[in-house]
């Protein structure tokens, strides 16, 4: 029988720093990719308001269509970027204004408002999100608050990944895995909550229609094809929430299992049928999103590698230039356990100057003082370590379940130091890749939805058997559970 010809998409990934276009070449065995195009994705403040730079971006994408055309065809194209941002439409589909970055400071305050107008509990009860000042919704109070006059101009609200479908296709969908990152949602029907709305204030009729991930929506416009000279090319709805792109990734055959997304976020969960809405679940403030095929994943969000991001960026203002590689290395080099920071604090979420927050938090709770840079990188990966140890726990209270194996993706495997540690804090085997989880999910869904692939089963199986996977078991396993204790005294003070 002769060869079934190679299926070619386009993977566009928005990340909360960086972006990239990749091809994705599906063999019927394998998915092998090519990075074609890579572009930073830096917030431009104006007025004292951070934006994210839409059109820089939209013009990124155009780059990576051309480049692709230059490799051959392309049967498909698919995008998925963070959550909870989005831009505001005008009748005329026009762009009102640059999207705010959900690190502005406008959502101060809006979550303990919010309160005054709905029940704590009835707001999780419908949406099953986690309560996070950055959310949707409350970035939308801060507009009912500061600026009505927009909402009154405001025909669609689109989603990040939604508006760049948009701007693609012309076409005004919701999907549905970034539709359940705005806390907007009711998550247990699927649909936007009107009673979340009516009691905020919030207009209805600015969401458009929920669709599941994996939807065609139509092919690039005449416009853009006549701009760059390019056919006709089929844009999937794949999960653009980057999370929920990852999740398809994850290269295990187990029904049950739990997982961190590490990025600039680290999102710790686990995936089930149905959402987990209760007591306890609200207590430990755990979030419910909706993923490919309906599926829930029942995760928390925890500041990532964002700490040593932003950490890199204030050297890099000092005049001090680092890898990644160097800072692992440097702490590598530094005596374990010396201080602890809980990195959900609120003071390290806003961009910054991370080390001297890490050093205030550290003189603040008693605890000797972190110098230089190694030190800082050993006290955030410790941390994140130990905070994935805690955030397991809880999870595995919620869940009633014990699991064997934590199943670790994206860019933070990597960092072979955190790998380890987070297999020593959490006495667990963890098993590290495939480190482009994200476009490997995003790729999967575009092949899914055409029909090349038949289930997300065997996704996770064409993805592990195309990408490198490392594991890591417990070590020093005394030293690790003494230090915890010490952690979780430190960051409850």
């Amino acid at each position: 029988m002769p060869m079934k010809k190679e299926k070619r998409v386009l993977a566009f990934d928005y990340g909360a720093s960086s972006g990239r276009a990749i091809i994705g070449t599906f063999d019927g065995n394998t998915i092998s990719l090519e990075e074609i195009h890579r572009f930073a994705n830096e917030p431009v403040t104006v007025n004292g308001t951070m934006y994210w730079d839409i059109l820089r971006l939209f013009h990124e994408l155009k780059q990576g269509l051309l480049k692709a055309k230059h490799k051959g065809s392309i049967d498909s194209i698919g995008v998925d970027t963070w959550g909870v941002d989005f831009g505001l439409l005008d009748k005329k589909g026009n762009l009102l204004a640059n999207p705010v970055h959900y690190r502005d400071t406008r959502t101060e305050g809006m979550l303990e408002k919010s309160f005054q107008a709905i029940d704590k509990d009835t707001f999780y009860q419908i949406t099953g999100n986690q309560f996070m000042e950055i959310n949707t919704v409350f970035q939308l109070l801060s507009i009912i608050q500061s600026q009505p006059e927009l909402l009154l101009r405001v025909d669609k609200l689109l989603m990040m990944p939604d508006l760049i479908n948009y701007f693609l296709t012309g076409k005004k969908k919701a999907e549905c895995s970034i539709a359940s990152t705005t806390q907007l949602m009711d998550i247990k029907k699927g649909n936007w909550s009107a009673k979340v709305m009516q009691s905020l204030q919030i207009p209805q009729h600015i969401f458009p229609e929920i669709i599941p991930s994996g939807t065609k929506l139509g092919t690039v416009t005449d416009k853009i094809q006549e701009e760059l000279e390019i056919g006709e090319i089929e844009v999937i709805a794949v999960a653009g929430h980057d999370t929920q792109s990852a999740l398809v990734s994850v290269p295990t055959e187990e029904k049950e299992f739990i997982f961190i997304s590490c990025g600039t976020w680290s999102l710790f969960g686990t995936e089930l049928e149905k959402p987990i809405i209760n007591k306890q679940s609200a207590e430990l403030n755990i979030t419910n999103e909706i993923g490919y095929g309906g599926r829930v994943s029942f995760l928390k969000n925890i500041i990532g590698l964002w700490l040593i991001q932003e950490s890199r960026r204030q050297w890099s203002r000092e005049g001090k230039e680092y890898t990644f590689g160097e800072l692992e290395t440097m702490a590598k080099g530094e005596e374990a356990f010396r201080c602890f920071i809980d990195p959900d604090a609120p003071e390290f979420v806003p961009a910054g100057n991370i080390p001297r927050r890490i050093r205030a938090y550290c003189e603040r709770t008693g605890q000797w003082i972190p110098q230089n840079e190694g030190q800082i990188v050993r006290c955030i990966n410790e941390s994140l370590a130990f905070k994935y140890r805690e955030t397991c726990a809880e999870i595995q209270a919620c869940t009633q379940k014990d699991y064997e194996t934590i199943y670790m993706v994206g860019g933070g495997t990597q960092s072979k130091l955190l790998c380890q540690m987070t297999a020593n804090a959490c006495h667990k085997k963890v098993s590290a890749g495939p480190i482009e989880a994200t476009v490997y999910g995003n790729i999967a869904l575009q092949l899914m939805a055409c029909g090349d692939i038949s289930n997300i089963d065997k996704a996770r199986e064409i993805i592990k058997a195309s990408a490198d996977v490392d594991e890591y078991v417990s070590q020093n396993e005394i030293m690790w559970e003494d230090a915890y204790q010490r952690y979780k005294e430190i960051t409850r003070v």
